[in-house]
């Protein structure tokens, strides 16, 4: 259970909520996880929670906005040192899967987003954030090109595809072993080859 203080203010209390789903996403069917089971986490009434939250949906979506925020804080960051584009990429890379090892409850949480067909907000801060996420990958390849260490004739919409996509490999792969860290330990292999397959050859 996680323990909550007695006096908190609103905002920490959906801070709180926040870190319980993902507590609970980590561990169980995200789809199946009720305010109800959120409330008794947290060692609260389900009135409790909803005092913060108006419906089931926008706990989901201020987690999502939490997920958001704090991702794109971490691979803008790992970016922002690197010595040059593709350096900034595995940098991304290595953050972006060491957020995954961190909270293993959002790539499970995303994961039973994207088949929703039905436009909730939390399916649309998802669609944000991977706009968001996209642009600054093209961003550094475009960089890249320019630089001289990408390949003039890389087709970077595939190119972006093709980094999210080893990072979502990766972390499924680790979600049905059961274990996140083999993401981390095969992470900067798998780079490796992406590199390979981007970079501008002598």
């Amino acid at each position: 259970m996680t323990q909550v203080p007695k006096y908190l203010s609103a905002e920490e209390r959906r801070a709180m909520t926040v870190k319980t789903v993902l507590d609970l996403a980590s561990v169980c069917n995200p789809a199946e996880i009720t305010t109800m089971a959120i409330a008794a986490r947290m060692g609260l009434s389900q009135a409790a929670v909803f005092r913060h939250f108006a419906t089931k949906d926008e706990v989901w979506q201020t987690v999502m906005d939490w997920v958001s925020a704090e991702l794109l804080a971490r691979v803008q960051g790992a970016a922002a040192g690197a010595a040059g584009p593709l350096a900034a990429l595995e940098a991304v890379f290595i953050a972006h899967i060491g957020f995954a090892v961190e909270y293993p409850g959002v790539p499970r949480m995303l994961f039973a987003e994207l088949p929703r067909t039905e436009p909730t907000p939390a399916k649309k801060a998802l669609e944000n954030l991977l706009r968001t996420y996209g642009d600054m990958l093209a961003a550094l390849l475009e960089r890249g090109k320019r630089e001289g260490e990408v390949d003039e004739g890389l087709d970077v919409p595939v190119a972006v595809a093709m980094f999210i996509g080893s990072i979502q490999g990766l972390v499924i792969k680790s979600l049905l072993g059961g274990d996140m860290r083999h993401a981390a330990d095969a992470a900067s292999r798998t780079f490796e080859l992406y590199r390979r397959a981007v970079r501008r050859l002598p």
